[in-house]
């Protein structure tokens, strides 16, 4: 122990495990029950800022009440009085994050992958079956036990409960890691279940692939690509990764929630299905996700005789952006796409062609007209002074060429 200080009088403050923007996670030692135990501490300058007191509290409350063996178990919460601080203590981890495998490892082979994603899903499912959405899956809220290798889900900091009526996101504001956002997330909207389920698809693709879903610079840069591409599939980055599985992955990077996986188990056992070649409706061809506009592949399954069961995928076109995507400004949302009017579809040659031979006979109608309104007076003039009449008769036909030939012999007619 690095002697850091002892914080509610019986934990020994010890090495530093992790820092985050608002707290730091550090080892100590419960000198009551003889045991070490992670705390994580919020930082100083946020002690007096009331939104981020409650955003910790409910991390306490919402971690505490889910037990489970792939969930990191909280302990302890409170107000350290003589430092100020706020802590909540925590079941202790030996062993690595994801985000600390994919430094060290670049990716991991499929089965450990699977395996990863399995237990994250058994964690995601209790969590939403107890009504606490994570809302911010990533690699470095997964941890590998070194003793038995249970992976646990840990840090609920912006967790949210379904029976709270408010969120502490403002609105607007977006919370959570860019990569892993699901795009209503990106949008500013609510995340539900759902939304879970999308972190952990871009962290099940990371895994298999050693690289993101979608590469972006910016919220902004990530929420257009959500809208218009289409990730590459797995198996084309990794042949040797199963189509089935790629097929399992992508369903969970869905746009629409509702074309997600209906829970964490079902995401679970489609994962490992996949990883054994099992894909979902071998005998028919299906869109995953059941939606028209999804941004999904279309999927294959079977073969012809002598062949095995195997799916093949086939990317689809990108849906296009949805109207007002939300991306963070300062802490605020903006609009940063609108839908943009359907474009006219391009004039064929004969359409063009009809078009100007229209606008001829048009002209020429109109000069005639003009020539005509020119002979009237002039026979008006012309019958003031012989008492000669003017000849008028009505033009009316349907062919354009008919009209012009008697519209000349009016005018002859009437400037004899």
């Amino acid at each position: 122990m690095s002697g850091q200080g002892t914080i509610a009088g019986r934990y020994e403050l010890g090495d530093r495990l992790g820092l985050g923007g608002m707290s730091t996670v550090l080892v100590a030692f419960d000198t009551r029950l003889e045991r070490y135990v992670a705390i994580k501490l919020l930082a100083e300058h946020l002690a007096d800022d009331a939104t981020f007191v409650t955003r910790f509290r409910r991390e306490a409350m919402a971690a505490a009440r889910l037990v489970h063996p792939n969930i990191v178990q909280v302990y302890d919460y409170g107000l350290d009085e003589p430092s100020g601080r706020y802590y909540i203590v925590m079941e202790r981890i030996v062993g690595p994050s994801g985000a600390q495998v994919l430094r060290d490892r670049g990716r991991l082979p499929i089965d450990e992958a699977v395996d990863w994603i399995a237990q994250a899903c058994r964690g995601l499912e209790y969590a939403h079956r107890a009504g606490v959405v994570h809302r911010d899956v990533k690699p470095g809220n997964l941890l590998r036990s070194e003793g038995d290798g249970t992976i646990k889900l840990a840090d609920f900091g912006i967790a949210k409960t379904a029976s709270e009526e408010s969120s502490i996101t403002q609105v607007g504001s977006v919370l959570g890691t860019a990569a892993y956002l699901a795009p209503e997330q990106a949008a500013g909207e609510e995340a539900g279940p759902a939304a879970d389920l999308y972190g952990l698809g871009v962290v099940a693709y990371q895994l298999l692939a050693g690289r993101l879903p979608y590469e972006a610079a910016s919220l902004t840069e990530l929420a257009l690509k959500q809208q218009r591409e289409v990730p590459p599939p797995l198996h084309h980055v990794d042949p040797s990764i199963p189509p089935a599985l790629a097929v399992a992955v992508e369903r969970a990077l869905a746009l629409r929630p509702g074309a997600r996986y209906a829970s964490a188990d079902e995401m679970r056992q489609a994962i490992i299905d996949g990883a054994r070649g099992v894909g979902p409706d071998q005998d028919a061809t299906r869109v995953v996700g059941g939606h028209p506009d999804e941004t999904a592949a279309t999927t294959v399954f079977g073969g012809g005789p002598g062949t095995e069961s195997a799916p093949v995928v086939l990317p689809r076109e990108p849906r296009p952006p949805r109207s007002g995507v939300v991306a963070p400004a300062g802490g605020s949302g903006r609009r940063v796409a609108q839908d943009a009017p359907p474009p006219r579809p391009p004039a064929t040659r004969s359409s063009r062609r009809k078009k100007r031979g229209a606008f001829r006979r048009l002209v020429t109608v109109l000069l005639l007209l003009a020539l005509l309104v020119a002979a009237g007076a002039a026979a008006y003039i012309a019958t003031s002074q012989d008492k000669a009449s003017v000849h008028l008769r009505d033009v009316v036909h349907d062919n354009a060429n008919q009209v012009i030939d008697d519209l000349t012999q009016l005018i002859q007619d009437n400037t004899r």
